[in-house]
């Protein structure tokens, strides 16, 4: 078994869905098969990119198999429940230097592997990104995400193999903090808030306290306890109310984003009078931060009470 990276891009000709599958053709085959039963990074290069993510999730490869709707493809299948996206997305260099280290060549210059779709990485290039994407609130480095375009970077001190030794003991930790609830829990919503910015889809309405946090909470269409995924497109940025609301099925959602109102609610008209005036939720700018069809139809048949 071995880390890995997988390059992701939301305008892929590939078939992927990150948190399901993720396409790639034969070429790449046997790097791949060797991280079967362990953990990848997705990396999305910023090249063409709009608003790219860089290092945006982690998910274990449950196995490998031959895709049925495309002769020379191969699916690397994500088991489920693994994928989870960063808090923090990690960019290809912090403070001017290089996270993943592997990608240099004896000159401290970035080689060709940058450009591999499916790449090894080391034990310690993981942890450092993991570590870097999952962390608290705080920064646990200074980012600089407009260096990216630097042709030459020395690696600092701080990143050197020998200065961030890698052993089981540290693999295992990093798979626990993955696997985490409250880490898992704490990265859904600063993913989730970064998506809506900050705003509830239902009510439109963006407060932030006197110690300048948003008061709105990231609620799973499809709840965890239900094998809802923690992912962007299962969440929504909902104010107080407007989350009790959700999870009690007396507001729903429409295919075409129509927010619905229980008619099992003691006072229709004023939970109507709470929605934003388009009458539809409120959409991520990045299509692939929007809800995901299947779970809004889970929670309308499951949840919403007509």
């Amino acid at each position: 078994m071995a880390f890995g990276v997988f390059i992701h891009r939301s305008d892929s000709i590939y078939d992927d869905i990150p948190d399901v599958e993720y396409q790639f053709p034969k070429q790449y085959y046997s790097r791949a098969e060797k991280m079967v039963g362990d953990w990848i990074i997705y990396y999305e290069p910023k090249k063409n990119v709009v608003n790219s993510r860089g290092y945006f999730a982690a998910a274990k490869v449950q196995e490998i198999v031959p895709d049925p709707r495309a002769e020379g493809m191969f699916l690397a299948i994500i088991a489920k429940g693994s994928y989870l996206e960063f808090g923090s997305p990690v960019p290809l260099k912090v403070d001017n230097r290089a996270v993943e280290l592997g990608l240099l060549n004896e000159k401290g210059n970035f080689s060709g592997r940058a450009q591999s779709a499916v790449r090894p990485i080391s034990g310690a290039d993981f942890s450092r990104i993991i570590e870097l994407g999952l962390g608290h609130d705080e920064q646990i480095l200074p980012r600089d995400v407009t260096s990216e375009d630097s042709d030459s970077i020395q690696p600092r001190q701080e990143f050197n193999e020998s200065q961030a030794a890698f052993d089981r003991e540290a693999k295992r930790k990093r798979i626990d903090i993955l696997t985490n609830r409250s880490v898992r829990d704490r990265n859904f919503r600063k993913t989730v808030l970064r998506a809506y910015g900050e705003t509830c889809a239902i009510t439109g309405l963006k407060l932030i306290n006197g110690g300048g946090r948003a008061e709105v909470e990231a609620a799973h269409i499809k709840p965890v306890e239900c094998d809802g995924p923690d992912i962007i497109g299962n969440g929504l940025a909902l104010s107080g109310t407007a989350h009790w609301m959700f999870d009690r099925g007396l507001v729903g959602i429409a295919e075409n984003h129509d927010v619905l109102v229980s008619r099992h609610s003691n006072d229709e008209q004023a939970v109507k009078s709470l929605i934003n005036k388009t009458g539809k939720i409120l959409l991520p700018e990045r299509i692939s931060d929007r809800p995901r069809a299947e779970f809004i139809e889970w929670h309308r048949n499951q949840r919403f009470k007509s």
